[in-house]
């Protein structure tokens, strides 16, 4: 279990493909870990360095107060992260949580980024953050199974929930999150209670592409497009049948973006 000691805490990551190619990095939504881009790490790491982590206070990676769990924080990890690791300029890929990480990056690190590509997330404040703050009393005081059906819809789109081809990612994020403990409750107080970076956005110039799902009951597309909308290099594309976890509710549709976003990339082998 590859660990790595950065910015005061201890990151566990997945070190995937050949050493001297172009660096994907993945970083995961909430509640998730490297599981969540296992099959696009799988479809990639033949021709790209593939680096998927653990969000500090989450997965396998070191524990922490909650005070040390914010969005800033978890950013100055990434940064740290790919110093360590030589991985810059990279392609970062992050999902809601890991998408709050990538713009702060992207706008405050450039010399790391090569390009983003940004999954159901959003620069804004958060909206929902009285039904958040309602869920992180449940889940720090009685754990996640009170409010699991609340957290599933939040997570996954009406076809995941209701379509029986999907009945095997629906049990897997499932059992994901029913393992999942009271300590949750700190990352999702910091969710619910992060500063927007809407303000700093402008400055990115890196290629970024925002992915925003049809059914994403979180950040619905209108998010994402706040954000293209404010970033002068941004893309967008709408990705139908999904919600709010890309890669493991449409892990093929996610594969072949991330693949016609590479390939826009000067430079990058493929």
């Amino acid at each position: 279990m590859p660990r790595i000691d950065v910015n005061g805490t201890t990151l566990h990551y997945e070190d995937e493909g050949p050493r001297d190619a172009h660096a994907i990095v993945m970083s995961p939504s909430m509640f998730f870990d490297v599981r969540m881009f296992a099959a696009q790490a799988a479809a990639l790491s033949d021709r790209f360095r593939v680096v998927r982590y653990d969000h500090r206070g989450q997965g396998q990676s070191a524990r922490d107060a909650r005070k040390n769990l914010d969005m800033d924080t978890l950013a100055e990890d990434a940064a740290a992260l790919i110093e360590q690791l030589g991985l810059a300029p990279c392609t970062f890929v992050g999902n809601s949580m890991g998408g709050f990480v990538g713009l702060r990056l992207a706008a405050r690190r450039p010399e790391l980024i090569a390009s983003a590509v940004l999954m159901g997330t959003s620069a804004d404040a958060e909206e929902q953050a009285e039904e958040m703050d309602a869920l992180v009393d449940v889940l720090a005081q009685q754990g996640i199974e009170p409010v699991l059906d609340g957290v599933l819809h939040f997570m996954m789109g009406d076809t995941t929930l209701t379509d029986p081809s999907r009945a095997d990612v629906l049990h897997e994020v499932t059992m994901l999150l029913r393992s999942r403990g009271p300590e949750y409750a700190d990352a999702a107080w910091n969710i619910a209670h992060r500063t927007p970076v809407l303000d700093e956005i402008g400055a990115i110039t890196a290629p970024v592409l925002v992915v925003a799902g049809a059914e994403d009951h979180t950040y619905p597309p209108h998010k994402s497009q706040q954000i293209v909308d404010a970033v002068p290099s941004a893309t967008f594309e709408l990705m139908e049948r999904t919600g709010h976890v890309h890669a493991m509710e449409n892990p093929d549709a996610v594969v072949e973006v991330l693949e016609r976003h590479l390939s826009t990339l000067v430079g990058v082998g493929r």
